[in-house]
């Protein structure tokens, strides 16, 4: 719709200049005004004229009034006036120009192209090495991996960077409990289980004697120190963890372009750290460096501990300075938990008294928590639902669905492995990423409602009636709208570049997903109601399988934008 928005802006524009003789009006503005109607039979999209009162010094409805009565156009089979809006109704024979467009354009349909040239650099997943993904990972991962194949899509140059948590006192308290209470064998047999089971303990026993924490301390200064024992430790729990995490990214489909995690920059921060007290904006407080941020209504941001070992905040300043030199990012993204939107906007303001002047390419983006049953998670208590455990659940529940089913379904492994671990996926990226979600597994695995079975169902129904109209010699061309479902499918179609602008530009993959349920909607709607195969009729049978094949390639595009597998056959 964004076509004939763009349209109806212009007609607007050209009709108020006539008729007022008032030429002030930015189209582009306008367009950015038009709505949709809350019924579909007022219009296809509406615009309020309660924005021209003023400068038209006129009441609304008498200017809907006017407009309609001036405007008209092939675009439009009726342009008409209810109280103070502009109904515009997209004309047939306009709406098939959409579905020349996608056939035109394929998978490239729906994307600007406004990133060309341009590059971005996405950090996200960063897990802490000991510790293995849990459902609270998933939120960054996907959510992260989403947005660089949106900014893909949309032309820009991307860098996937998997920042991990390899660094910091958590890796001292590893050290402490594996020496005091660990076994390698256990490990190497248990894998990252085992090095869990460690950290909870030392949590424990933590509580107990609190002196264990000076002592993890202690322990990470030593790491910190380069101590021969501590590295061979610490090296050998990222193999321990990398084992673990490359069966779940396998799983989710995702990789990186960088793994370069906190340790990386351990040499790269003493240059940062002596720029800040060359400009003087390193203050000691206690014994600690900081930079103080009260003006700007912030708490202090710590650089330096008391024992002059780095914190979070040292480690992203360098790593940002790090990644401006490599890549020369347009944007660098974070997607972190909303909890850490105070430690961001710290080290960002850091960066810009710093002078670098691409401080405002720094984009962090937040997500809300999730919890099962209410219940928050938490590595240290041991309070976690593993994410591999939820796969896996989730994977043999759409094993039993398939074997009732679709007993004969060919390759039922990876089909399950697809269906399972993508309706959690689209389960946790239905709503808007800043909200809380209380994950159900049996929700989410519904194949019916806005779940991710129903969606990828819908697209090998698409692709199930394509293949049998191949196999019949149908041709896909030509045609006429002969029906009401045919005119509402492609005016979901229409809506995928707008969607996909808005998803770009809030950083926002809810705004795609929610948008493949209203596309599966309307099109078992159309298929449910307008024979395709079956018609007797060649040219309305070659309408519907070009209405099919273009939901096919719009739905395929919108899942795999979302990091959904699309299986042909379920």
């Amino acid at each position: 719709m964004q076509k004939f928005k763009k349209i109806a802006a212009e007609k607007i524009c050209a009709a108020t200049k006539k008729i007022w003789d008032y030429g002030d009006l930015d189209p582009t503005e306008l367009a950015g005004a038009l709505e949709y109607p809350p019924d579909g039979d007022m219009g296809d999209v509406a615009f309020p004229c309660f924005r021209l009162s003023k400068v038209l010094r006129n009441a609304p409805p008498k200017i809907a009034a006017a407009l309609a009565e001036e405007i008209s156009g092939d675009e439009f089979s009726s342009v008409t006036a209810a109280g103070g809006y502009l109904n515009f109704k997209v004309s047939s024979a306009a709406l098939l120009s959409i579905l020349s467009e996608i056939e035109e354009k394929g998978e490239s349909y729906g994307s600007s192209g406004c990133g060309s040239g341009k590059t971005v650099v996405f950090d996200y997943s960063s897990p802490n090495i000991s510790k293995p993904f849990h459902i609270g990972h998933l939120g960054t991962t996907v959510i992260g991996h989403s947005l660089k194949l949106l900014h893909e899509f949309c032309g820009y140059k991307c860098v996937g960077v998997n920042h991990l948590g390899d660094w910091g006192t958590q890796n001292g308290k590893q050290i402490v409990a594996f020496k005091r209470w660990g076994n390698r064998e256990k490990v190497e047999k248990e894998g990252i289980d085992a090095l869990v089971e460690l950290y909870v303990k030392f949590h424990e026993e933590a509580e107990k004697d609190p002196s264990l924490n000076d002592e993890a301390r202690a322990e990470f200064k030593k790491l910190e120190e380069h101590d021969p024992e501590n590295i061979e430790l610490w090296k050998w729990f990222i193999d321990v963890s990398f084992k673990e995490y490359e069966v779940t990214y396998k799983q989710l489909g995702i990789t990186f372009d960088s793994y370069n995690g906190e340790s990386f920059y351990s040499d790269k921060m003493a240059p940062q750290i002596e720029k800040m007290r060359e400009m003087n904006l390193l203050k000691l407080d206690d014994g600690a460096s900081i930079v103080d941020l009260e003006e700007y209504g912030m708490p202090p941001c710590l650089i330096l501990k008391r024992d002059g070992s780095t914190l979070y905040p040292t480690r992203d300043i360098a790593a940002a300075v790090y990644r401006k030199n490599t890549y020369n990012f347009d944007k660098c993204v974070y997607v972190t938990s909303s909890a850490q939107s105070l430690h961001f906007a710290q080290w960002f303001k850091v960066v810009e008294l710093m002078g670098y002047d691409w401080h405002g390419d720094l984009v962090h983006v937040p997500y809300g928590t999730v919890s099962i049953g209410g219940a928050k998670l938490a590595t240290r208590s041991g309070n976690v639902v593993l994410l591999k455990d939820l796969f896996a659940q989730s994977i043999e529940k759409v094993k039993g669905i398939i074997e009732e089913k679709s007993p004969d379904l060919e390759e039922k492994d990876s089909v399950a492995e697809a269906v399972g671990v993508g309706a959690i996926i689209f389960k946790y990226l239905f709503n808007s990423r800043i909200k809380d979600i209380d994950f159900s597994l049996d929700s989410a695995l519904s194949f019916e409602g806005s779940t991710g079975p129903y969606a990828q169902y819908t697209y090998a129904r698409t692709r199930s009636i394509l293949s049998k109209a191949e196999n019949e010699s149908f041709i896909a061309e030509g045609g006429d709208l002969t029906a009401s479902e045919e005119e509402e499918l492609l005016r979901v179609l229409s809506r995928f570049p707008e969607v996909i602008g808005e998803a770009l530009e809030d950083y926002e993959p809810s705004d795609i997903t929610r948008y493949i349920i209203d596309l599966c909607t309307a099109f078992n709607r159309f298929y449910h109601n307008c024979p395709i195969i079956s018609s007797d009729d060649a040219e309305v049978k070659s309408m519907r399988l070009r209405l099919t094949s273009a939901t096919s390639s719009v739905l395929g595009t919108a899942l795999r934008l979302i990091c959904i597998k699309t299986p042909e056959k379920i």
